[in-house]
Order: structure tokens, then C-alpha cells, then sequence
């Protein structure tokens, strides 16, 4: 065999091999056809009743799940347990997640599924009144660990076990406002009003807006990947949401709830 020739099967050799890896990791893919699924309780996006997990949240990725034949192990987990979870592992979904600037670049973003707007909330009866979020610092507010209006309150100087109290469940939040125990809850406004009629409380009786982060409001709550995860995979669940966008199950799901 010439040297010439050697050279053209050794080529031909080391294309089939870069081909066969290219179809693999496009098979490997291609091919997911389950994936973990994690949320938490956050009605009423998503939330557990009677051992089903439910909420708007949990319909718009159910229902994409169906548009792209994905077969989904959902599981709902305190919030920092399923963002740590999502970071360090491929083919694992969180939802629902608010996209920030702190947040960009920890996960690979599928697209918003269900509105959202944040407030600082009081009680009425209190009367609280804020000139600017800097005038919060002297109250004592209610988050959840990890969640992103916790998160936004630490980027812009606040601080936990100082002015921030944090909980692992966003009802406790409602329940510490309505006790005295702190003076402010950050939540979102769907969120809140959900909860105080869950409590058996009048929303308009009960709650005051008394000031709006504009920040973190108005671009949604977001279904997500962590970075682990192949591009392949996120691109064909961003098709599965678009789809169910254009084809009007998106808009009749968010009637339903909203």
C-alpha cells in the first residue's frame, strides 16, 4: 500500500469515526424521552393537592410535555433544593423560575410560561408606607430561601437574619405578616392573593401594595435547565412551548387559571 493511499484511508477513517460521534450526541438528544422534573409549592403556579402536583405552571409544561412526546417524573422540592439540583445535573427541569440578571447565566432558558409581578406587601391595618425601596431596610421583610425576590433584596443591600427573614414555604411568609412577626412580604401578586384566600382571608381586606420591584417584575416565570443539560434537549422543549403558543392550548390554559 502507498504511503499516498494510506493516508486517504487513515482520512476517510478518522471522518466516519467524527460522523458516527456527531450522530450519537444528535441520537443521545434526540432520544430523551424522560425528564426530571423539579418545582416547589407556589400556588398558584404549582402546588400539591391531594398528592397531585397541579397549578397553571405545572399545566403549561404537562401540556408541552404532550406536544414533544416527553414523558416527565415531576417532584416537588424545597426551592433551593431544586435550583442546586438543576445546576449540578443534565436533563433537569425547574419551574417556575424567574429569569434576573444574577440568574442568566446559571441556566439555559426554555421561555416564560405564567405571568408575574412583584410587590412588597403589609397588612392594611398597618399602614406602612414607603418612599423608596432603601426606606425598607429599617422594616423586617418575609422571603423564601433562594427565591428571587430574596435574592434581589440581598443584590440591592439588604440582608437575612438582619432585615430579612426567610422561610422555606411561602405560606409562612402570610402567616408571620398576619402575626406582627415581620413588617413587609415580597411576593407575587397572583402568589399572594392565592394564599390569603386559601387562608380563608379577603385579599382587598387583608393586603396593601405598597411598593412595586419593578425589576423583577413583568418578564414572567420561566421553565428551565441548568447548563449540564444539551442544547439539543432545551431547543426541542423551546419548539414543544412555541408550539402550544401558536396553537391556542398556551391561552386557554392561562383563562383557565387566571
Amino acid at each position: 500500500m502507498t504511503l499516498l493511499a494510506s493516508r486517504a484511508i487513515h482520512r476517510r477513517t478518522v471522518l466516519r469515526i467524527a460522523a458516527l460521534g456527531l450522530w450519537a450526541c444528535a441520537v443521545s438528544a434526540q432520544a430523551v424521552e424522560t425528564i426530571r422534573i423539579l418545582t416547589e409549592e407556589y400556588p398558584p403556579f404549582n402546588f400539591t393537592d391531594k398528592g397531585r402536583i397541579t397549578g397553571l405552571g405545572t399545566e403549561v409544561v404537562q401540556a408541552v410535555l404532550r406536544e414533544i412526546n416527553v414523558e416527565g417524573q415531576f417532584q416537588s422540592v424545597p426551592w433551593a433544593r431544586a435550583y442546586e439540583t438543576t445546576q449540578t445535573n443534565a436533563n433537569v427541569l425547574i419551574y417556575s423560575i424567574n429569569r434576573s440578571k444574577e440568574r442568566e447565566k446559571l441556566f439555559k432558558w426554555v421561555g416564560p410560561i405564567t405571568p408575574t409581578d412583584f410587590y412588597l406587601f403589609s397588612l392594611k391595618s398597618r399602614n406602612v408606607h414607603l418612599g423608596s425601596l432603601e426606606d425598607a431596610k429599617a422594616l423586617q421583610i418575609g422571603t423564601v430561601n433562594q427565591d428571587i425576590g430574596e435574592q434581589y433584596l440581598v443584590s440591592q443591600g439588604f440582608a437575612l437574619g438582619h432585615n430579612l427573614q426567610s422561610s422555606t414555604r411561602y405560606e409562612l411568609n402570610y402567616e408571620k405578616l398576619k402575626l406582627g412577626r415581620v413588617d413587609l412580604w415580597v411576593m407575587n401578586e397572583l402568589g399572594a392573593y392565592y394564599m390569603v384566600r386559601q387562608a380563608g382571608d379577603d385579599p382587598a381586606e387583608m393586603l396593601n401594595k405598597v411598593l412595586r420591584i419593578a425589576d423583577i417584575s413583568g418578564s414572567g416565570n420561566y421553565m428551565a435547565f441548568g447548563l449540564k443539560t444539551p442544547d439539543a434537549v432545551v431547543e426541542r422543549f423551546r419548539k414543544g412551548l412555541d408550539a402550544i403558543k401558536k396553537n391556542g392550548i398556551y391561552d386557554a390554559l392561562q383563562k383557565k387559571w387566571l
